[in-house]
This record gives C-alpha cells, sequence and structure tokens, in this order.
C-alpha cells in the first residue's frame, strides 16, 4: 500500500514531492517509535528514531533541491519545465508556438483645444496691407480724436457763400455743376459762366437726374460738401483762420454736385453715421473723405476710421481724388416721372438759410432768389 501511494506521488508530484512525502513517513514514524518504543519498520526500537529522523531532513533537503518552492508566479509556457512529461511524436510537426500578445500602446490624451479668442473689435483688428499712397493707407495714417462740441459754429465762419475761389469770373458753386454735369448748356450773356441745363449721373442714388435753373427745379440738384462744415467745425477747422476755412468751403476736392434729397438727408454726417445708398460709389466717396481730411489736418473719430478702413479694405487699390474730376459713372436713364407733390417754390428765411442749404448766391429765376435779397439789385443775391 505504501509502494503504491509513492508511486501515485511521484507521477503527480514529481520527485520533489516524492521525497518530501518519504521524509514526512520517516518522520511521523521516528515519532511513533519514540512514542511507543517500536516501529512498523521491524525491530527498530527507539534508538532507530534518530537515524530516521536524520533521514527524513537529509530527504527534505534533497527534494528541495530537486523542485525548488514555487515563487507564485505562472509557469513558462516556453521553458522546458513547462513542457508536458509526454514525449513528443519526432514524426509530427512542432506545435506552433501561441503569438506573444504585443502590449497595447498608451493611447496619447485627446489635445483639448484652446477656448476661442473674443472678437476684437474693429479699432483692434489688425489693420489691412494698403499700397502706400492709396486712400486705404492715408486712411490708416489720420490722427483719432473725441469730436469737438458744436458750440461757435455758424456757416458765414466759411464765407458768405459761393466765391469765385480760382479768378476764373465764375463761382463755385457754377464751377462745380460745369465740371459733373454733361450736356451742359449756359445762359446767355455770362461767358458760360451760369449753368442752365445739364444732366446729373448722381454718386449718391446712382441715377440720372436733369437739372433745370429755375425756382422749382435747381434744388434737384445740390452742391455737397463731402465733409460737412459743421463736421470740419467739430474736427479741427475751430482753430483755422478765415481764409483757411472759405478755402475749404470752395475747395473743388470737397465738393460735389448731388441729388438735392439725399444731400439733405445727408446733413453733417461723416462715414461712421452715412453713405450714400448707391453701394457701388461708396470706395470713392469714402476715399474723397479721406483726401480732404489728410490735406487739411482734420482728425476723424475712432469709430468714422474704422468704418473708412472697413469700406476701403474692400477696394484696397483706390486711389485719393484730386478734385478736378468726379468719379465716372455709366447709368441708365429712368423713365421721366412728374411729382405732382413738389413745391412749386423754394423759400429761404435769408441769406444764412440759403448758404446752410449750400444754395448761395441765388440767382434771378433760381429757386429761393428773393429781391428783397438782392441788395444791389443786380441779380444775385445772398453774394
Amino acid at each position: 500500500m505504501v509502494f503504491v501511494l509513492f508511486s501515485l506521488l511521484g507521477l503527480t508530484s514529481g520527485i520533489g514531492g516524492l521525497l518530501g512525502f518519504a521524509a514526512l513517513f520517516l518522520m511521523g514514524t521516528a515519532l511513533w517509535t519514540l512514542l511507543v518504543g517500536r516501529s512498523w519498520l521491524g525491530r527498530t526500537g527507539r534508538r532507530g528514531s534518530a537515524p530516521m529522523l536524520l533521514a527524513a531532513v537529509g530527504l527534505i533537503a534533497v527534494g528541495m533541491a530537486v523542485d525548488p518552492v514555487e515563487s507564485g508566479e505562472p509557469p513558462d509556457l516556453a521553458s522546458p519545465a513547462a513542457s508536458s512529461s509526454t514525449p513528443s511524436d519526432p514524426t509530427s510537426s512542432p506545435p506552433t508556438p501561441s503569438p506573444t500578445p504585443s502590449p497595447t500602446p498608451e493611447l496619447a490624451p485627446t489635445p483639448t483645444a484652446p477656448p476661442p479668442a473674443p472678437n476684437p473689435s474693429p479699432s483692434e483688428d489688425a489693420e489691412p496691407t494698403a499700397e502706400p499712397g492709396s486712400a486705404l493707407a492715408i486712411a490708416q495714417e489720420l490722427t483719432v480724436k473725441g469730436r469737438a462740441p458744436k458750440t461757435g459754429y455758424d456757416r458765414d465762419l466759411f464765407g458768405g457763400g459761393w466765391v469765385d475761389t480760382d479768378r476764373n469770373g465764375c463761382d463755385t458753386r457754377n464751377d462745380i455743376l460745369a465740371r459733373d454735369l454733361t450736356d451742359v448748356t449756359y445762359r446767355p450773356g455770362t461767358r458760360d459762366c451760369v449753368v442752365e441745363t445739364g444732366t446729373l449721373a448722381d454718386p449718391y442714388s446712382g441715377t440720372l437726374i436733369s437739372f433745370v435753373k429755375g425756382n422749382t427745379t435747381s434744388n434737384d440738384v445740390q452742391i455737397d460738401h463731402v465733409v460737412a462744415l459743421s463736421d470740419a467745425w467739430q474736427k479741427g477747422a475751430q482753430q483755422w483762420g478765415g481764409n483757411t476755412r472759405i478755402s475749404f468751403a470752395n475747395d473743388p476736392l470737397n465738393l460735389l454736385a448731388v441729388s438735392g434729397p439725399l444731400n439733405l438727408q445727408k446733413g453733417d454726417g461723416d462715414t461712421a453715421t452715412w453713405l450714400p445708398p448707391n453701394k457701388s460709389y461708396r470706395c470713392a466717396y469714402v476715399a474723397r473723405q479721406v483726401a480732404v481730411k489728410h490735406t487739411y489736418s482734420l482728425w476723424v473719430t475712432q469709430a468714422e476710421k474704422d468704418a473708412m478702413i472697413r469700406i476701403l479694405s474692400t477696394c484696397p487699390d483706390q486711389p485719393l481724388p484730386d478734385g478736378t474730376s468726379t468719379t465716372p459713372l455709366t447709368i441708365a436713364p429712368a423713365p421721366t416721372t412728374t411729382d405732382p407733390a413738389a413745391p412749386e417754390d423754394v423759400y429761404y428765411a435769408n441769406c444764412a438759410a440759403a448758404r446752410a442749404a449750400g444754395a448761395a448766391p441765388l440767382y434771378r429765376d433760381e429757386p429761393g432768389y428773393r429781391s428783397d435779397m438782392d441788395g444791389d439789385d443786380d441779380g444775385i443775391a445772398c453774394e
């Protein structure tokens, strides 16, 4: 029976397990012999227990050397010790080793996108690149200040009306009409000075306007100060002398023949507060305002400068005008209509009102002219 147990242990536990069991058996036998004085191994007395204990210790030492104590790590399947005790068939193909799984690469953390920067105000935007000398480049150079009070402004501080600054014998209003209108005719006896009729390709509305001098028709076309006089007053003109203000008010660079109603609608607005309804003309319009303010060293508000740069950025090659001509417009003729509600006459309370409307001087047979405003009765009132 003991032999059978030894055989089973040898098959299941290996040599180390077999020697360990034998050592335990000897130790148990030695202890039994010490207790009862005899052993089941024959006539062995208490004296034989000591050799049995020594033999047991020796077997334990040999068993540990042959089969070391497991460390708790899983056996290496590729090592000989882990292979099956059953001999492999030499004729069979070697077993295919299981592929060692590659370590799963660590995923890099997904980068967190930075929060979007707040939208800067127009004044904080980087200014667009502009060609030297272009309207956009000059607009970027304009001085920015706050608007000064309008206190003390009076139209007469810019002269008593249209004057003949270029000494050609004609006042500025007729000079601008002659420049901006086509098919012009003149009043006989005025040395081709007083414009009687013509056609205006109105830059502000993009329409054709027929000009006929007369009480009910002259104000259809008015002469606009592109940089309004009161706007100039609040942005540097208060510091000028009288001659400079008169030159400014009559400078062809700052004057355009335009639709009368749109001129009144504009008032003293700057680029930030008013632009022509005709969008195709806005670049040329703003370029003219830039040229005037640059020429006369007038400053602009921040909102005004931002608006100038915004418009001119859509046409960065827009040149500065020189005042001798206007941007040509191609406009299809519109059907002529008669407005039954149009007033039959224009009334100005005095010359100051006529000048404020840009209509002075007033000629006989012209809207707003009255003999009581013509002190020397020469046919020209509010000179």
